[in-house]
């Protein structure tokens, strides 16, 4: 990844942590090269990382890092009182993300909660000029379907789940959601 990848994610990051910071377990869905899970076992949390192509991962203290697609490579039965899920859901096609969002719950353990950052469909044309210009690599830009934030809430909210924060970050152009699960 080049450094304006790494500043970006590292920003998606900073906005994450806060929610995170007080769990004890952590399921990190799109765990690219592991440095939220390095970030969060420095704090003591536990927890698994899980991505199609782990980049260069190792797994700190705490945590295994899983190689494949959530939910199918996840060990069953695994429960998590957080899950986040940065830059992830709009790579995932339509007609599976509602079977997505229902494995995020069912993986939830009793008032889990899920953090999540989802970019603008803006960011699609922003990231090609960058990566026509090689400032950044664009991981999977290809893959983004065109998903727009405003479909998240009733996504999750029909999946049984209550909307806690909604905040945009990165001059608008991101987005964070933190959804309880329904008790």
């Amino acid at each position: 990844m080049k450094w304006l990848d790494l500043f970006i994610r590292d920003w998606r990051i900073k906005k994450a942590f806060p929610y995170l910071s007080n769990a004890k377990e952590v399921l990190d869905i799109g765990s690219g090269d592991g440095e939220l899970c390095r970030l969060l076992a420095n704090y003591g949390i536990k927890g698994i990382g899980i991505d199609t192509c782990l980049n260069k991962a190792f797994a700190p203290e705490g945590f295994k890092f899983v190689l494949g697609s959530f939910p199918d490579a996840l060990p069953n039965g695994k429960s998590f009182d957080a899950i986040s899920v940065l830059a992830v859901l709009e790579h995932i096609s339509e007609d599976k993300k509602t079977a997505f969002v229902k494995a995020c719950f069912e993986r939830l353990s009793f008032e889990g909660f899920i953090v999540l950052t989802v970019p603008s469909p803006k960011v699609d044309v922003i990231l090609s000029v960058l990566k026509f210009m090689r400032l950044v690599d664009g991981i999977a830009i290809d893959q983004h379907h065109g998903f727009s934030p405003v479909e998240v809430e009733p996504l999750f909210e029909l999946a049984g789940f209550n909307l806690f924060v909604h905040k945009k970050f990165q001059f608008g152009l991101n987005n964070l959601f933190i959804f309880k699960k329904k008790t």
